[in-house]
Parts: C-alpha cells; structure tokens; sequence
C-alpha cells in the first residue's frame, strides 16, 4: 500500500512539473516580441494557441487508447494509412473540383466533408480489427501500408497532371501548419473535441482493465466489444477533426505516447492520458516558440516533429525485431 501511495504522489508531482513547463511555453509564446499591433498579435496567436491544444489533446488521446485497446505501442492510427487519404481528398477537390474547394457548401460543409470520409476509413480499418481478422495486428497493418501506398500512388498521379499554380495550393494544403485553420472551424473543433474528452475521462478506469487484454476484461465484467467499439469511432473523430484542421502530423501521437509511457510514472490512464497532452502541448509551443524565436525558421514544427517521431518509429520496430 505504502508504494502505490508512492507511486501516486510521484506521478502527480511529475503531472504538476510538466504542467508548469506548458504554461511557461504558453506564456512566452504569448509575449515574446509582443510589439506592433498588440491586440492583433495576441488574437493571432490566442487562436494558434487554441489549435495547437486540439492537436495535442486529439493526438496524445487517440494513439494511447488506439494502442491501449491493440495492446501495441508501435501502432497509430496516423500510421496506418490516414494522412494519405487526407491527401488523396485534398488532391481530388483541387484536381476534379476548383482550386478554392467547394463553395456552395461552405467552410463548415467542406470541414464536415473531409472529417467523415477520414471517419469512415478509419471505422472501415479499425472495426476489422477486432470482427473479420481476429486481432490480427500484422494483417491490419499489412492492409494499412497496402491502402496509404494506394492513395498515395494515386495522388501522385494527379498531382502530375496538375498546373504549377493548383500544386502549390496543394502543397500548402498537404503540410501540417497551426495558422490556416479559420477561427469558427477552431471553434466547432474544441468543442467536439471536449466533449469527447469528458466522455472519455469518465471512462479512464475501463481503459485500465482494457489494457490488460480481451480475456482478463471480459472476466472483470467488461463489454469487451461495446467498449472498443466506441474507443474506436471516438478516437477516429479526433483524428478526423484534428486532420481535416491543421494537416496530417504521422508521427506526433507515435512520439508523445511512448514518452508518455516512460514520464507518467504509472500505468493507469488517469496519469497516462494527461501527461501525454501536456507532453503535446510542450512539443508544439515550445518547439515552435524555439523555431521561430532561437533559430528564426517559419513553419519547420511539423518537418522536425515527423523526423524525430520516424525516428523513434524506425527505433522501436528494429528493438522489437531484436527481441
């Protein structure tokens, strides 16, 4: 009893550490070289602020239950062939419609449009998972890689054929960046995305006895398949809005939920859940306060992210190959 008093009070003060080094990255990035136009530059970046906490928060939550309810650390739903149908979309609407998307549907319409085809997809990838494969990781994965290199195949014809001045808007479409998305769509976007949180934060002890697998949950009394079922299409909502929003990041849930896993301290996703957000929030303000403030570059987070993060992944499939 004495080392799980422990154990709780250090990973609350490892949760109160990292929660005080985000708030350090959100004050400074809030007011350094604060000049000029004060009141616009601090909306600006209010609304910068604001994308970068949904992106955190739907990254870190949606790769920890993903790999709580696959019982897998290595696999994402980014990784599993996500981001390239963003781009297959983002290519079709520029190629086959205008430039400008499509109007008479409008902002909310077209954010709506690409979320639930990527909802869709993945609910068409992930479900398989636990009905026709039968837990198969390998076979899912193999059927992830086989569909991302599908779309990407695809897209890039397209993007062959397409006028110099339609590739560029594509390209700055195709790129994760924080200051694209439209203050009503950040809106609309925080407030699915807590209401998910809430839903899921009621349910933080189930994913505990998830995580210890099917047989061990369902002879705890857990509904094994309600409750997956619904892990899965919340955690595709949230990579869905979070998408559709800034952009695809592959490996940015991959890399704050393994350090997740080795900061929290603990393994029970009331600690796990919160400091992989924190650990988000601080990877994104920080990194882009350090790139933009340190180093002077403009719009490099996503490149350095998705590095370290490939990184990490090309690590952890070379160690659990040696084991």
């Amino acid at each position: 009893m004495l080392i799980n008093q422990t154990d709780h009070i250090s990973a609350m003060k490892r949760l109160l550490i990292l929660l005080i080094i985000a708030l350090i990255c959100i004050v400074c990035f809030m007011t350094i070289n604060l000049k000029g136009n004060i009141s616009y530059i601090l909306m600006h970046r209010t609304w910068i602020i604001l994308t970068m906490l949904l992106v955190a928060f739907s990254a870190a939550t949606s790769t920890l239950l993903f790999q709580t309810v696959t019982n897998n650390r290595i696999l994402t739903p980014s990784i599993m062939g996500f981001e390239a149908l963003f781009v297959l979309i983002q290519t079709l609407v520029i190629f086959f419609v205008d430039a400008q998307g499509i109007p008479y549907i409008g902002i909310i319409g077209k954010f709506l449009f690409e979320s639930l085809l990527l909802i869709l997809f993945s609910l068409f990838l992930y479900r398989g998972l636990f009905t026709k494969l039968k837990q198969n990781l390998h076979l899912v994965l193999l059927i992830g890689i086989i569909l991302g290199t599908l779309f990407r195949s695809f897209s890039n014809l397209l993007q062959r054929l397409m006028t110099p001045s339609e590739f560029a808007i594509l390209q700055s479409r195709i790129f994760a960046t924080f200051t694209r998305a439209e203050p009503v769509l950040i809106i609309f976007s925080l407030v699915i995305a807590s209401v998910i949180g809430l839903f899921l934060w009621r349910m933080r002890y189930r994913f505990d006895v998830l995580a210890l697998g099917r047989d061990n949950a369902i002879n705890l009394g857990v509904d094994y398949q309600k409750s997956v079922t619904i892990i899965l299409l919340l955690v595709s909502v949230l990579v869905a809005i979070s998408t559709a929003l800034v952009g695809p990041f592959t490996f940015l849930g991959l890399l704050i939920a393994n350090l997740a896993y080795s900061i929290s301290g603990s393994s029970q996703h009331r600690f796990l859940l919160p400091t992989a957000v924190l650990l988000g929030i601080i990877f994104l303000v920080g990194g882009q306060l350090f790139l933009a403030q340190v180093l002077n570059l403009v719009g490099a987070l996503s490149i350095v992210i998705e590095f370290i993060g490939g990184s990490l992944f090309i690590f952890l499939l070379l160690k659990k190959v040696s084991m």
